[in-house]
């Protein structure tokens, strides 16, 4: 019998998460169960164990999976020098997790904001899952605090503010983003990007021309 190829497993394993995915930015966690993940999946039960025991399972690797795609995300922002306006920054990379995540439903809305707040409500009561969060977030601050210390160095940023300040700023920007497109539909990237413009033009000279 040949071997799969690892390509073809990962694009499995992929296809499990969306599927989960799906479902629980749908109905929740709780209200989710196995059986409903095999049938969005369209895969056999002996498909699915193959590569998560269950819904805990499956939970935890989607978490890992968003925050990894977020990091990888600022990751490539950081490298620049100097890094892009933050409002640029924010927007680029908020269209691009939302563009990467699978859609919900036929009008091709993101779900990874209505994926978030279940996570974030999920973390209240569940201490592994808490723990994953923290450290995925731990990880996610680290490529904006180097994009801070861009914007310092280039002198386009107070000095005098300490980076993890500003980093923590800016992730809790893009959850609240997060939070009011999972709350209110397909919120635009650019009230976000024309807000922060504003916020960060305060002092500007031509802000007042």
């Amino acid at each position: 019998m040949p071997r799969v190829s690892q390509e073809r497993l990962d694009a499995r394993r992929r296809q499990i998460l969306d599927a989960a995915a799906r479902c629980f930015a749908r109905n929740g966690f709780h209200a989710t169960s196995m059986q409903d993940v095999l049938k969005e999946a369209d895969l056999s039960a002996g498909a699915v164990y193959r590569y998560f025991s269950g819904k805990e399972e499956l939970i935890a690797a989607i978490v890992r999976t968003v925050l990894g795609e977020v990091r990888e995300a600022f990751e490539e922002a950081a490298k620049e020098g100097p890094p892009p306006p933050p409002d640029v920054l924010i927007g680029t990379v908020m269209r691009r997790i939302l563009h990467r995540q699978p859609s919900l439903g036929e009008a091709g809305e993101s779900l990874y904001p209505r994926l978030m707040v279940q996570v974030w409500a999920e973390t209240l009561r569940n201490p592994e899952l808490h723990a994953i969060l923290e450290d995925g977030f731990a990880q996610v601050r680290k490529p904006w605090i180097k994009i801070v210390e861009g914007y310092q160095d280039a002198g386009l940023m107070r000095a005098d503010i300490p980076a993890i300040s500003v980093a923590r700023t800016m992730v809790a920007l893009a959850q609240g983003f997060a939070a009011q497109y999972a709350l209110f539909g397909d919120v635009p990237i650019q009230v976000v990007e024309l807000g922060v413009k504003a916020l960060t033009s305060m002092g500007d000279p031509q802000a007042r021309d």
